[in-house]
C-alpha cells in the first residue's frame, strides 16, 4: 500500500474539542450567527412552534416491554432531561394512561450535579428487576453504566458500575456480566471502541475480571450478544471488522470459540432451533447460489454440523428490498421496501409446516413494526402480538396493536395533526442521475404551491439527502417541518440517493469507495431536475443534510455551487484527509476508503470538501451546525471547514452547540433553538 503522508493543516488546532482557543472561536461565530438568525421575524414563532411539537403532551409514547410492564422515556417542558416511567397495556389502551415514574434523570442530574442524558438500558430477564442503565454527560456516545433495581427505584450502591466510555455490557446471570469496555491502554480499537471482552462477576473489582474475547486494533469492535432463551441458550462474540464485515463466533460451553461459516458481510441471528441469514451479496455454495438481499431460513443444529440447506423467505427484485424483520413466538414479519414505500409480509411456522401470506397494513408511507413476544416466558400471553407504526409526510403516525396470523389491528395511539395538511400533497418523481440511473425523490407539496403549468420556479425548496451506510430515507411526518417549512409555503424534497439502503445492499455498494462520487452525482440530478421541472431554480434551491449527510452537502455544494443559494451542513464529515485519525473516523473506511492508500486518496482527494474549497468562487452562504460534545463526527470538521472559506473571504454561519452528542442537542429546548436557527436561515436564503 503506497503511503500518502497527509500536508500540513493550518486549523489543525481547531481539533483541540474542548480547548480554549478553539472554545473562544466558536463562542465568537455562535454569537455571530445568533445575532443575525435570532433576530429574524421567524425565529422567535419558529422557536415557539418545534418547542410546542417536541413537547406536545399528545406524542404518542413510545414502548418497550418488560414483562407485565411497558416503559417509555418521556422528555417534554417540565421533564427536560427526561423521566423513565412505565404502565400496563390495559392502561396505555387509554386516551390519559396512569404513568409510574421510575427514575426522574433531571432530579438525578441536579442531586449529582452532572448533565446527564439517557443513554437507554440493558435489563435481566425474565424478572426485570436488575437493570444496567447508560447514561451521557451531554449526549455523548460515552456512556457510564449504574446497575438500578426497578422494583425499589434505586440505584444499586455495591452493584454493577462502570465509568465513562463507549462500551457494550450484556447480562450472563444475575451475578455475571460480559463486558467490553476501556481496560486501559490497548484495550480500544484504532476507531475508538471496545477491543476486548471480559467476564466480570458481582462483588469483585473489574481489573479481576477474566478475558474471553479480544480483536486487533484495527478492527471497529467486539460485540457479545446473549440468547438466553430456555432450552437455547446461545452467547455469539463477534469482531466487526469494519463497518460491514464481521467474523462471527459461538462460545461453547467449555469456552472454546467455534466460528460460524458464514460470508464476512453476512447478518446472521439465532431464533431458537433456527438460524436466519441475511445476505448482503452474492453467496455461491456447491450447487446454489443465493442473491444479495435475500433472507435465509436453516435448521440451526444441522447448520452448525455443515448441512447448507437453505429456504429462501425473502429474494429482492428491481423495485422490492428486505428493510427488516422481527419475530414473535410463531411468526416472522418480514418489512419490505418497495419503491421506498413500506409492506408488510408475514412467515407462520408450525412445527416444519411453513407458510406465507401479505399482510393487508396502511400503504403507502413508512411502516415501523416492533414484536412484544418475551421468549423468556414459558406462556406468554402476548407471544404472537406486535405494534405496527404507520406514518407518511402528511399523516400523522398511528400505533396499532397487531396480532399475527391476522389482519384485525386494535388502534392503540393517533398522534394528533401538528399543523393542517388541507390541501398539501406528496408525491415521488425519478431523476435521471449521470450515469442513466434512475434516483426516486419525493417532493411535499405546501398548500398555494406553484406546479405543473403554473411552476416559474419560484418556491422555496429544501432538498434533503443522505446516500449513506444503507441508510434509508422514508416517509415521515414532522410536525416541526409541517410548521416551520410546509405551513409557510416551502417545499420538501427529499432524495433517495445510491448508497442509502432504499434499494437493498446493491444501491447501497453502487455508492462507496471509488464510487462515492456516485451519491453527489444522484443529488446533483436530483437538483437539476427540479429546475427543469421549475418546481424551484437555483435562488430558491437549499440544501441539508447530517453526519453522512453533511459531507453530501459539502461536496455538492463545492462541486456545484451554482445549483444552490442555502446549504444546512448538519454534524458534518468534511476533512476527508484526516477523517479516519478523528473520533470513530477509522471504522468509516469501508464506506470512503483510507486516505493514507495513495491508490484511495486519489478518488477521495477529487470530492473531500475540505480540501477542493477554493478562494475565488462563489460559494452560497453556509450555515454549518455542530455539536461540541459529538464523541462521533469530531466537531473540527466543521469547525476547520467554516475557518477555512472564512479565510479564503467567504461569508458564512457557524453554530456548535456546546452539548449535544452526535444529534446535536441534549434536550428539546436545545433542539428547538437550532432548528429555530436553520428555519429562519433557510427562509432568509431561500423566501421569495
Amino acid at each position: 500500500m503506497a503511503q500518502n503522508p497527509a500536508p500540513a493543516d493550518p486549523f489543525q488546532w481547531l481539533e483541540d474539542v474542548q480547548g480554549e482557543r478553539a472554545l473562544n472561536w466558536v463562542r465568537e461565530r455562535n454569537a455571530g450567527t445568533q445575532k443575525i438568525l435570532q433576530a429574524r421575524a421567524e425565529y422567535a414563532p419558529v422557536r415557539a412552534d418545534i418547542l410546542s411539537v417536541l413537547n406536545a403532551k399528545d406524542r404518542i409514547p413510545g414502548i418497550v416491554r418488560r414483562g407485565d410492564w411497558l416503559y417509555n422515556f418521556w422528555q417534554d417542558a417540565a421533564n427536560k432531561r427526561g423521566l423513565l416511567r412505565r404502565t400496563s397495556l390495559a392502561e396505555y389502551r387509554k386516551a390519559a394512561p396512569a404513568w409510574e415514574t421510575v427514575l426522574d434523570l433531571d432530579a438525578l442530574a441536579t442531586k449529582e450535579n452532572e448533565n446527564w442524558v439517557w443513554g437507554g438500558s440493558v435489563c435481566l430477564a425474565p424478572e426485570y428487576r436488575r437493570c444496567l442503565l447508560m447514561m451521557s454527560r451531554g449526549g455523548a456516545d460515552a456512556k457510564v453504566v449504574r446497575e438500578f433495581d426497578l422494583f425499589s427505584k434505586t440505584f444499586i450502591a455495591d452493584g454493577f458500575n462502570l465509568p465513562e466510555a463507549k462500551q457494550q455490557v450484556d447480562w450472563i446471570d444475575a451475578d455475571n456480566l460480559y463486558v467490553a469496555t476501556d481496560f486501559g491502554p490497548g484495550s480500544m480499537t484504532d476507531s475508538g471502541y471496545a477491543r476486548i471482552i471480559k467476564r466480570w462477576k458481582r462483588g469483585t473489582p473489574l481489573a479481576s475480571a477474566t478475558q474471553v474475547f479480544e480483536g486487533v486494533a484495527k478492527d471497529v469492535a467486539v460485540q457479545v450478544s446473549v440468547d438466553r432463551t430456555p432450552g437455547f441458550e446461545r452467547t455469539v462474540l463477534i469482531r466487526a471488522l469494519d463497518f460491514y464485515n464481521s467474523k462471527q463466533f459461538l462460545l461453547a460451553a467449555d469456552g472454546k470459540q467455534i466460528e460460524l461459516d458464514l460470508p464476512s458481510d453476512a447478518n446472521a441471528t439465532f431464533w431458537r432451533d433456527k438460524l436466519l441469514i441475511e445476505l448482503k451479496s452474492d453467496w455461491k455454495l456447491p450447487g446454489q447460489t443465493h442473491a444479495s438481499g435475500s433472507l435465509l431460513l436453516a435448521d440451526a443444529t444441522a447448520y452448525l454440523k455443515g448441512e447448507r440447506k437453505f429456504r429462501s423467505l425473502f429474494t429482492p427484485t428491481a423495485s422490492r428490498s428486505l428493510d427488516g424483520y422481527t419475530h414473535t413466538h410463531s411468526h416472522l414479519l418480514l418489512t419490505i421496501n418497495e419503491h421506498v414505500t413500506s409492506k408488510l409480509e408475514e412467515w407462520k411456522f408450525d412445527g416444519a409446516k411453513l407458510s406465507h401470506r401479505v399482510v393487508n397494513a396502511p400503504s403507502p408511507g413508512h411502516l415501523n413494526v416492533t414484536s412484544l413476544h418475551d421468549p423468556m416466558l414459558a406462556k406468554d400471553a402476548m407471544g404472537d402480538a406486535y405494534l405496527m407504526n404507520y406514518a407518511d409526510f402528511l399523516t400523522p403516525d398511528s400505533l396499532f396493536l397487531g396480532q399475527a396470523g391476522s389482519d384485525t389491528r386494535e388502534l392503540l395511539k393517533a398522534r394528533p395533526a401538528q399543523f393542517n395538511a388541507e390541501g398539501m400533497k406528496a408525491e415521488q418523481l425519478f431523476a435521471t442521475s449521470k450515469d442513466g440511473t434512475q434516483v426516486p425523490y419525493f417532493v411535499v407539496w405546501p398548500k398555494g404551491a406553484k406546479k405543473g403549468t403554473d411552476a416559474d420556479g419560484s418556491n422555496p425548496t429544501l432538498l434533503y439527502g443522505y446516500g449513506g451506510f444503507q441508510v434509508s430515507l422514508q416517509p415521515w411526518y414532522s410536525g416541526g417541518f409541517g410548521k416551520a417549512w410546509y405551513g409557510r409555503g416551502g417545499v420538501l424534497v427529499v432524495a433517495n440517493l445510491r448508497g442509502g439502503g432504499e434499494y437493498g445492499p446493491n444501491w447501497h455498494q453502487a455508492a462507496i469507495k471509488a464510487n462515492k462520487q456516485k451519491s453527489y452525482d444522484d443529488y446533483i440530478a436530483v437538483a437539476e431536475d427540479l429546475i427543469k421541472r421549475k418546481i424551484t431554480s437555483p435562488r430558491h434551491l437549499g440544501i441539508m443534510g447530517g453526519s453522512n449527510g453533511g459531507l453530501l452537502v459539502g461536496a455538492t455544494f463545492v462541486q456545484r455551487p451554482d445549483l444552490f443559494n442555502a446549504v444546512v451542513c448538519q454534524v458534518p464529515l468534511l476533512d476527508m484527509r484526516r477523517y479516519h485519525t478523528l473520533l470513530a473516523g477509522a471504522s468509516w473506511m469501508a464506506e470512503y476508503g483510507n486516505p493514507d492508500d495513495a491508490a484511495e486518496w486519489a478518488f477521495i482527494s477529487k470530492y473531500s470538501p475540505y480540501q477542493n474549497v477554493k478562494a475565488g468562487v462563489k460559494y452560497p452562504k453556509v450555515l454549518f451546525t455542530t455539536s461540541t460534545r459529538d464523541d462521533r463526527v469530531h466537531p473540527g470538521h466543521a469547525r476547520k471547514m467554516a475557518a477555512r472559506m472564512m479565510e479564503q473571504g467567504h461569508d458564512l454561519l457557524y453554530y456548535e452547540n456546546i452539548e449535544g452528542g452526535h444529534g446535536g442537542a441534549a434536550d428539546n429546548e436545545q433542539r428547538a433553538t437550532l432548528q429555530a436557527l436553520e428555519f429562519s436561515y433557510l427562509w432568509q436564503q431561500l423566501g421569495r
